[in-house]
């Protein structure tokens, strides 16, 4: 799958950018997850927004948001891919493309997210280290990672 990157401000989306993030963002999380929570969640308007094209299609997302939204640091989080993306890489090259851009633009800064258990050894290969809070977070086990800086 040969993605195509965007990185953008909310201020800077198009209507139709926002509304195509939230649909999948509910795909994924109300739908196949079966989670019902606001996904509205007020924290949009403090984010980059880093989406992954296949062709015109969103398969790949994250939202990065600034230190002191979320966390003291800078954070990740709603990172999905579609189900038509999963086992093709993207979420790999989501991840890297996120941190490069958190990089470019934050500086070598640590990172902190709040991930879906199920998925800590993927998140290890990045960087990022349990700090050993756990918690169900809309039914779903969760388990809080910071990546130090480098």
């Amino acid at each position: 799958m040969n993605l195509s990157w965007e990185w953008k401000r909310f201020d800077q989306l198009t209507a139709d950018e926002v509304y195509t993030i939230l649909c999948v963002r509910q795909q994924v999380f109300v739908l196949e997850q079966e989670c019902l929570y606001l996904d509205a969640d007020g924290k949009d308007r403090q984010s980059f927004h880093l989406m992954g094209f296949d062709g015109d299609e969103l398969v790949a997302y994250a939202r990065i948001l600034d230190a002191g939204v979320s966390y003291p640091e800078v954070s990740m989080g709603r990172i999905l891919t579609t189900e038509k993306a999963r086992g093709t890489g993207a979420g790999i090259e989501l991840m890297e493309v996120g941190l490069q851009h958190i990089q470019d633009h934050y500086g070598n800064v640590p990172i902190r997210i709040s991930a879906q258990t199920y998925l800590l050894q993927f998140y290890q290969k990045f960087g990022f280290e349990s700090t050993g809070k756990e918690y169900l977070e809309d039914e779903i086990p969760h388990t809080e990672m910071l990546r130090k800086s480098l």
